[in-house]
């Protein structure tokens, strides 16, 4: 699974990697180092063939939901996407990408938990794999997203058995336009030498902390 993650690459360096304009959503876009669960997160869709940065909240809710309060998961897993009720209409037209320079997992050794920060070998910001719902109408509206994860590659691995899935910028746009068939091939492991992992502070574990240190090794 995938529970934390962080960004902070400033919005003109996100608009050459990710090719739209992340200006609109300027107001949310300060550095963050410790993103949780719930949280307004940002995202790169289309909207109206073109691709435009968006703001909504980590957590599925879906359509059918009777109020915001319901089931609302982070992560869905790529392997049953396209079956599972909650999943598979977003999968089919609504896929988009999350935005970030880093994320968390945890690596456990005997009773202790020790964090591990995972980034792309180049330290580049880097789309993982998502999909997005809007529950409501008119006034009350909510866009919610879940990451997409599959399983490890050989520098996840050690650390758990899951992780997002991170697409290629080659591959972005054949994720983001609802026109093209669902692309199972895009849900695998990203290559491993192509990503660089360390352990960080155990800061990390409470998501109110979120401060620059937080994704320094602590090796």
């Amino acid at each position: 699974m995938c529970g934390r993650y962080d960004l902070n690459s400033p919005p003109v360096k996100l608009k050459t990697r990710f090719q739209t304009d992340f200006g609109r959503i300027a107001a949310d876009m300060v550095p963050r180092y410790n993103i949780a669960p719930s949280s307004r997160v940002a995202i790169v869709r289309l909207e109206e063939g073109e691709r435009r940065a968006a703001i909504v909240l980590w957590g599925l809710l879906a359509r059918w939901a009777k109020t915001p309060d319901g089931v609302r998961p982070i992560n869905a897993r790529g392997e049953t996407l396209a079956e599972k009720p909650m999943f598979r209409d977003a999968f089919k037209r609504r896929r988009c990408l999350l935005v970030a320079d880093g994320f968390y997992e945890w690596k456990r050794t005997g009773r202790a938990k020790q964090p591990w920060r995972f980034l792309m070998a180049e330290r580049e910001p880097f789309g993982i794999g998502a999909i997005w719902e809007t529950w409501g109408s008119g006034d009350v509206r909510m866009e919610t997203c879940a990451i997409v994860t599959t399983g490890p590659n050989e520098i996840m691995a050690p650390v758990h058995d899951r992780m997002p899935v991170i697409l290629a910028p080659a591959d972005y746009a054949r994720w983001l336009d609802p026109a093209t068939p669902a692309p199972h091939d895009l849900i695998k492991p990203f290559p491993a030498k192509g990503m660089l992992a360390y352990p960080v502070s155990q800061g990390v574990n409470s998501a109110a902390n979120d401060a620059p240190e937080l994704i320094e090794s602590a090796a």
